[in-house]
Parts: C-alpha cells; structure tokens; sequence
C-alpha cells in the first residue's frame, strides 16, 4: 500500500484505501462496500461509499502506479502484451456503460456492461496493468446521461481496438518496452489497431476469422482456402505454453504474406491434434522470426483469461455494486491492485522457495488463504455483528 499511499491527500481515505484491498483479497462469499466495511470493522458502509464516490484521489495516478508495480517484480525481456474484453452481466439501464451487448462471461448477449484490459505476461508471472470501460453509441449520444453517470463532457465513443491501442500507447510512453502484443479476432481483425503497432515498432500475433482475405505470392485467398492447399509436411507439432494439465501442444503452419510496407508478415495456423479444429493469425515482425516464437506469443494469449479468472475469483473484480464512473475506475483499479500483489508474491516466492517435486508450486488461491491466515486478523466481536444485523435491517426497512 505504500506504493499509492502519495496518492491519497488525507489519512482517511488512504486508511479505508487499504481496508478495502484486505477486504477484496478476503475470504467473503460477496464483496461490496457493504460486506467489506464489516468485514473490516466499520459501523456502516458509508465510509466506503464515500471512498469510492466522492473522496478526493485519483484513480489513473493509481493505475499507474499498479502499471509500474507490476513490471519491476514480473519483468521480462519477453513479455508480451496481451489484449481482451470481459464482460459483467448487470440488470437495470444506470450503470454506467450497460447495454445488451454480447459478452464471453455469459457467452450471450445479456445486458452487461465490458471493459478492454490490458495484461502484461512474462515468464515470472502476469497481471493487468490497464483498463478502459467500452461505452456504447447508445451512451455518447446521449450527453445528459454520461453526465449523470460521471463521465467526462468529452466523452466520445470509441471501439474495443481503439481502447487497446491507447492502454498500449500508455504502456510505452511510459518508458517500458516489450516486443510482442496479441488478442482475438476482435483486435486482429482491425487494420488500424494493425497499422498503429507497426508504426511503434511492435511484433504482433492477432487472431483474425477463417473468413480474411491475405495475399501470397501466389495470389489472395480466404484464410480457411488457403489451408487446404497446404502440404503435410507444412505442419511442425509444437506446444503453445504450459497449461493445467502440462503442455499444450498443437499442429502448426506458417505461410508468408507479401506486402509493400515495412516488415515481415505471415499468416500462422493452429490446428488442434484432437478435433482438427483451426485457428488462424496475422503476425508481423520487424524481422523474420523463429516459428517457434511465433507460437509463444499465440499461447500467451490464454494469460489473460486466466488473469481475468483469479482476479474475478480472488480479488472481486466484477462484484462491484457502483454506477457511476468515477466509482467503477476506482473500485476495478484497487481489485487489479490486490490481484498484482498476489501475482507479485507468488513469483517471489517461486523464486527463493521452489519447494520439493512432491508438492505444487504456491497458487495466487493458496497465498491469499495464508495471507489472511498469517497477517490478516479478522473481527469476530459478536456485539458488532448485532449492530450490523440491525443496521441492515433498518436501511433495507
């Protein structure tokens, strides 16, 4: 908490601050200002309402300050960038950004409110480093609603890729450098998103539909046309990373694309072993590249979902019950906060303590529950629950 202790004017708010963050690392069935003020021992939730709404600091100071934590304990010289939406299924029309709208969370179209993150992933660990909340045309074309909802008057609308491009354009002006960003086909399927990492100088492996057109130097085909006129020795079995149950292999393929500009482009192709199921890439690189390279960077995409699980599970990411903006900003930046620290100890810890063969390696779910066991002292004095049960009761009447 010393990190964005600065960011607080006031002893208060930086006090609640880090109540809040022990509070979303806790053992609660349901976080939200309610359960986590007595949780830590408040006589209401008003202080934490308070925090959240109308107190003095400033959220992207924070964030930064998250951006920053996260790449001095987890660098890596090749990290690579990872880009990707979730979603919150919500109910009601006054939450900020909520519309219906699909979201992967529900893998349908409900009404639910998304947000693009960006998720920095090295060999000694990954977490979120940025967020922007995707709000829809059916909010920026109503400028009375984005004020009531807390959103700046200059609030314009702005797609999913073009929210990753400027969380990626954050990252770099501030001094950090990496080689590589990937996501689906949501961002790969977007030519400025493209253009924009080949101006930066990036390497990119975004995914892109079976239906995009490339060209070769043997004409322009649809991607999934072009497979099929593959030979069997253009596969290599390769892993994309480690996963739960070991290493992911796949078959793989890569064809050479021509293209006037700067660089080198190629269409890779993944082919599940099991099912035969494809999965198709537009890569660039600044030079030809190993394609075993291009296969680490593909793999590293599944970092962000399993950043998005542990910091949904672990640390109450889409447990927020705000409306406004300002609320949101603040409440996801202080959840991606306490993912961060548990993703930080644990690489630290995998570091100084391997641990014998018979034993896993510590999980973020394992620390947490020795953290709260070791450090954490919960409150268990009865006459405070009783007053709480009577406050409930009282407001709810």
């Amino acid at each position: 908490m010393g990190r964005i202790a600065g960011r607080f004017a006031r002893v208060e708010p930086r006090l609640r601050a880090s109540r809040l963050v022990l509070g979303l690392l806790s053992d609660l069935p349901r976080k939200n200002c309610w359960t986590i003020a007595e949780w830590a021992g408040e006589k209401s939730p008003h202080g934490m309402q308070h925090l959240l709404c109308r107190a003095s600091w400033d959220a992207d100071a924070v964030r930064d300050d998250v951006r920053e934590y996260v790449v001095e304990h987890l660098h890596d010289d090749a990290a690579v960038l990872v880009v990707d939406e979730t979603g919150d299924v919500k109910k009601g029309a006054h939450t900020v950004g909520v519309q219906r709208q699909y979201t992967g969370t529900a893998d349908r179209i409900e009404n639910s409110q998304v947000a693009v993150y960006l998720v920095y992933a090295g060999a000694r660990g990954h977490a979120a480093v940025d967020r922007e909340l995707y709000v829809p045309r059916s909010w920026t074309s109503d400028p009375n609603r984005c004020r009531a909802a807390g959103l700046v008057e200059e609030t314009v609308f702005a797609t999913k890729p073009e929210l990753a491009r400027a969380m990626i354009e954050r990252f770099l002006d501030a001094g950090h450098h990496v080689g590589w960003v990937t996501g689906d086909e949501v961002y790969g399927g977007n030519p400025k998103l493209r253009t924009a990492l080949e101006k930066r100088g990036l390497g990119y492996v975004l995914a892109v539909a079976c239906s995009v057109e490339v060209t070769t130097r043997a004409g322009r085909f649809r991607a999934d046309a072009l497979v099929k006129r593959l030979p069997k020795r253009a596969w290599q079995k390769l892993s994309a990373g480690r996963g739960a149950k070991g290493h992911r292999y796949y078959d793989w393929a890569v064809v050479d694309l021509t293209d006037p500009a700067p660089g080198h482009r190629q269409l890779l192709i993944r082919r599940n072993r099991t099912t035969g199921e494809l999965a198709y890439y537009r890569c660039h690189a600044i030079a030809p590249v190993p394609l075993h390279v291009l296969v680490k960077t593909a793999g590293s995409r599944w970092r962000v979902e399993e950043t998005f699980q542990t910091e949904k599970g672990l640390a109450g990411l889409d447990e927020h019950q705000v409306r406004r903006y300002p609320s949101w900003s603040r409440w996801v930046t202080l959840a991606m906060f306490a993912h961060a620290f548990l993703a930080v100890v644990r690489a630290d810890e995998h570091d100084r303590h391997p641990g014998p063969d018979d034993l896993i390696p510590l999980t973020c779910n394992e620390i947490r529950h020795l953290f709260l066991a070791v450090v954490v002292r919960h409150l268990d004095d009865l006459a405070h629950r009783i007053r709480w049960s009577d406050w409930r009761r009282r407001h709810q009447a």
